[in-house]
């Protein structure tokens, strides 16, 4: 597979996060490097993709950003490209929790490395909580994990506070295990957890990614796959691409049954958000299907709308009604004169 895919992220402060994200998009760019990373006054996080060398030679420049000497890069394969196009932005968190003061630089979990996350998961006392959205949890999950059946990470926050007694009031001394996809979630969930003042918290070190990385599939605890945010939907072990693909409408993960169903239109429905859509949405992704289809036809990628450039084109329009009117009044005042 000829793609290089790097997930990386790291917590470190940036002063001024906006002076990086210039240099760092030209750097992506010159390099034929795409996908999306996040610059926050806390840090990089995201997932890019390109060869060897231009994935190296943007890692090469993060490498030089404040505090990022030593971040930890995970690295897999895809046999083509799975983003369409690089994205810089800035963002007030790198993942968002919404808990203010929550800093992983200042306390976190316990970091437990993939080839001890069998013996803690196995533990009678070990209670293993899943940070990730519902629809990831759905495809693939640690045995006896615990499903939140949270929309969005910043709904983890309030869970926790509301299942917390539940969860640790079983006649045991609990240690609370908490996994993501690349590590990230639990940097923060672990940290969460700690400020609200529980001691034995645990994360898996590299995420659920290093640990199908590392693992073999005869001894690992991992069921089902791994949804990841590019148009690879999911990976299993090895970090192959997995079977599933993505509704462009709803963005749920779709497996053959939901494919099968009759509420399944490419593009436009699934079996997740049939019903929910009114006629102009769904007017809409079959607009965007039937662009994407002959996209492929004359052998290019469908881009979607370019939204600074609708805007420009927008604001053009405006500008030239405004015009238009103020031509029509000076006509009308001028006939009146004379």
């Amino acid at each position: 597979m000829p793609i290089c895919v790097a997930a990386l992220y790291r917590f470190t402060g940036f002063e001024n996060p906006s002076d990086l994200r210039a240099p760092l998009l030209a750097t992506c760019d010159e390099n034929g490097v795409k996908g999306i990373l996040l610059l926050a006054g806390e840090g990089i996080n995201g997932t890019i993709a390109g060869t060897d060398a231009g994935i190296q030679a943007v890692l090469a420049h993060i490498r030089q950003l404040p505090g990022c000497a030593g971040i930890v890069v995970k690295f897999s394969r895809a046999p083509s490209m799975p983003f369409l196009r690089m994205k810089v932005r800035l963002k007030k968190e790198i993942v968002t929790m919404g808990v203010e003061g929550t800093n992983p630089n200042h306390i976190v979990g316990t970091y437990v490395a993939p080839k001890d996350w069998n013996a803690l998961l196995q533990h009678p006392d070990t209670i293993l909580i899943d940070t990730r959205n519902d629809y990831e949890v759905a495809v693939g999950t640690f045995e006896g994990a615990v499903d939140p059946k949270i929309k969005t990470f910043r709904e983890f926050p309030d869970w926790f506070r509301q299942q917390r007694d539940h969860l640790l009031a079983q006649g045991r001394t609990p240690r609370v295990a908490m996994f993501c996809t690349g590590g990230i979630r639990c940097e923060k969930s672990t940290a969460f957890a700690k400020a609200e003042g529980l001691d034995d918290v645990y994360h898996l070190e590299g995420g659920i990614l290093k640990y199908l990385e590392t693992i073999p599939q005869e001894e690992s605890l991992w069921r089902g796959e791994c949804f990841v945010f590019d148009q690879r939907v999911t990976v299993g072990h090895g970090l192959k691409p997995g079977n599933l693909e993505l509704c462009h409408a709803c963005r749920a993960p779709l497996s053959a049954e939901d494919k099968a169903s009759p509420q399944y239109e490419a593009g436009v429905s699934c079996p997740h958000c049939h019903g929910t859509q009114n006629a102009v949405n769904r007017a809409r992704h079959a607009e965007r299907e039937r662009q994407t289809q002959l996209a492929a036809q004359r052998g290019e990628a469908h881009l979607g709308m370019n939204m600074a450039q609708e805007r420009a084109r927008k604001r053009k329009l405006r500008e030239e009604e405004v015009q238009r009117q103020q031509t029509l009044r000076q006509n009308v005042l001028d006939r009146l004169q004379d």
